[in-house]
Parts: structure tokens; C-alpha cells; sequence
């Protein structure tokens, strides 16, 4: 496979995986994987949404996974366990924010 070919798949692959354990937490919530401009082969920005709330918020940067980790990781059992509890974290606590049941710290 073709360098672009790898990466066009790494990205995909990682979009229907986030995409996948952020609906386990909710139908509602979306995912978004930015492999574009100065990430293009370098790192994926990862994004979840649930109507007008972002997670990480938009002023913040997105969760960064580098294109390396991603497509070393995606064949690793435990790593991609460690993804999908990071992943299902954050769509929880978007869904919670999301209904206002923000907890205090």
C-alpha cells in the first residue's frame, strides 16, 4: 500500500473507531478527526460534539494522536483499550456538560 493509501486508511480507521465509542455514550454525539493543513501526515486532531458543546472546548486545542502512534496502535489490543476508555470518557462528560450536570472539582 501506497504511503497515502496507509494514511488514508489510518484515518479512516481512527474516525469509525472514535466515532463508534462516542456513540456508545450517546447517539447524539459526533466526532470529528482533523488530519488536515499543517496535520496532514503528522497528527490527527480529535473533537467530540453534542449540539453546541465541544470537547475540548473550540478555543482549546483538540486531542492530538500522532499519525505514528495511530498506525503502530490500531493493532495493539491494549492500546486501543486505552483509546476507547479516553474516548468514552470524554463523550460521557460532554453528554453530562451537555445537560448541565457539570461536577465540581
Amino acid at each position: 500500500m501506497s504511503p497515502e493509501g496507509e494514511d488514508e486508511e489510518v484515518e479512516r480507521w481512527l474516525r469509525n473507531f472514535v466515532l463508534s465509542h462516542a456513540k456508545r455514550e450517546s447517539p447524539r454525539v459526533e466526532a470529528t478527526v482533523d488530519a488536515e493543513g499543517a496535520r496532514a501526515r503528522g497528527s490527527y486532531g480529535i473533537r467530540l460534539r453534542c449540539g453546541d458543546v465541544c470537547l475540548p472546548p473550540q478555543a482549546e486545542p483538540s486531542m492530538a494522536l500522532p499519525f505514528a502512534e495511530v498506525a503502530e496502535g490500531r493493532g495493539r489490543m491494549a492500546w486501543c483499550e486505552a483509546l476507547a476508555a479516553r474516548v468514552t470518557a470524554m463523550a460521557r462528560e460532554l453528554v453530562e456538560v451537555g445537560r448541565g450536570k457539570r461536577s465540581s472539582a
